[in-house]
């Protein structure tokens, strides 16, 4: 194994400390400036293919410029037609990696509280995401219909199936939405693990700081050919992927991931 990394001198950390802080700033207004040209562009450019283009550029060119440099592995698995992406949920910032990373064909869905957030609600509706109610049941199963609707034209989607993310490394239950979705349109799930995220924008707060992102795409899960059962199961098989890529802990109990499918999508 390889020696274990010192620690700086005290003296080389007073150093650094200001610089992180200077840094943090930059990539803060970087972010900012960014997401406003975005939005901007967002409302004038025609077309949501054009739109996502465009967002996947400056998405790209936001994670350049603060050094925060992006490695797509295993690129190749991704199918060329309709497919279910399933990620694990690190950081606010997964959203714009995985912009950046994957092609425009891809929509987001994500939490309909975000539908709600000042310019984040409209560039998100602008990039054809589908905002899903996580707690009201009857609305929850709407949302569902209309996004298996246009899982029917053949849309390809990202999910983060665990709806949020933790202050401490793991990987949470996983609700089943985004396979109920893959077995209705009959397409592959393809589990993902995203790693750096959560060292370049913290859950605990603070300023973003440089960071390398990778992104590792696992083998593509066809849906089970029989129904009943069949999105608990794809569930259960993508999570188990990605906790044992991921390498962090496993924060449900160990029967969680077995009990009956959630109603909501998630």
């Amino acid at each position: 194994m390889p020696p274990r990394a010192q620690a700086l001198p005290s003296s080389a950390q007073a150093v650094l400390a200001p610089l992180r802080v200077l840094f943090g700033i930059y990539a803060a207004l970087l972010f900012l400036i960014l997401g406003l040209s975005a939005l901007l562009a967002l409302l004038l450019v025609p077309g949501l293919a054009r739109r996502r283009t465009v967002a996947r550029v400056i998405s790209r060119a936001f994670l350049g410029c603060a050094a925060m440099p992006i490695t797509v592995e295993n690129a190749e698995r991704i199918p060329a037609t309709q497919c279910v992406v399933v990620a694990n949920h690190a950081s606010y910032l997964d959203g714009v990696v995985f912009t950046a990373a994957l092609p425009p064909r891809f929509g987001f869905v994500v939490k309909r509280e975000m539908n709600d957030v000042p310019l984040a609600g409209l560039l998100l509706r602008k990039l054809g995401s589908e905002f899903v109610e996580r707690f009201n049941r009857n609305r929850g199963a709407a949302d569902a219909r209309r996004v298996l609707r246009n899982a029917a034209n053949g849309n390809s989607l990202v999910f983060f199936p665990e709806g949020t993310f933790t202050k401490t490394p793991g990987l949470l239950k996983f609700h089943t939405g985004a396979f109920a979705i893959a077995v209705r349109a009959g397409c592959p799930i393809v589990p993902a693990v995203v790693r750096g995220t959560r060292r370049a924008l913290s859950p605990l707060g603070g300023l973003p700081r440089a960071a390398h992102i990778k992104i590792t795409i696992l083998p593509p899960l066809m849906p089970p050919s029989s129904s009943e059962g069949a999105a608990t199961e794809l569930r259960d098989r993508a999570r188990q992927a990605i906790l044992r890529e991921l390498g962090e802990p496993d924060l449900t109990c160990s029967d969680d991931t077995v009990r009956p499918p959630d109603r909501a999508l998630g």
